[in-house]
């Protein structure tokens, strides 16, 4: 059984602007709500799909605000693995930004892994951040999101 996507909540402080971009065309394509959540003002087109909402700041505000606003069937995106599996368990659909759906099947492995490398950056082991987001990030994002939206546009 699918369920529609109902609105997309942007994890937005920490998402890159190219992925937000395609993230207004696609809010305008499919008429479907975009709603990003941020510690500080945004900029975002003007249309009537898309809004920002600014909270306060503090670790894990926004976090906290989506995982309180969302319902089930809702997707969003964001990089952060520990709020992806409070989405999960919400009923609601998570993707990062390099186009990465997270699952029940998988969430699980993921915050292991998360929670294994905080414990080697805590000893002292640089781990190194994330790479770049490169082109094919980018073009995988952008399909994953239309696989998860086709069936909005009645596709």
């Amino acid at each position: 059984m699918h369920m529609p996507i109902k609105q997309i909540w942007v994890d937005a402080d920490a998402c890159p602007k190219v992925i937000k971009e395609i993230l207004y065309r696609a809010a305008e394509r499919v008429k479907i709500p975009l709603i990003l959540v941020a510690n500080q003002p945004l900029q975002v087109p003007g249309s009537r799909y898309i809004r920002s909402m600014q909270v306060a700041q503090g670790f894990d505000v926004a976090d906290n605000h989506i995982v309180e606003q969302i319902n089930a069937g809702d997707l969003v995106i964001t990089a952060d693995i520990p709020l992806a599996a409070e989405v999960i368990d919400r009923g609601g659909k998570a993707l990062n930004p390099r186009g990465e759906l997270y699952t029940q099947d998988n969430i699980r492995q993921r915050l292991s892994m998360r929670d294994f490398m905080e414990t080697l950056r805590g000893s002292g082991i640089d781990t190194g951040g994330p790479a770049a987001l490169s082109h094919a990030d980018r073009q995988a994002f952008a399909n994953q999101l239309d696989r998860l939206l086709v069936k909005q546009a009645g596709g």
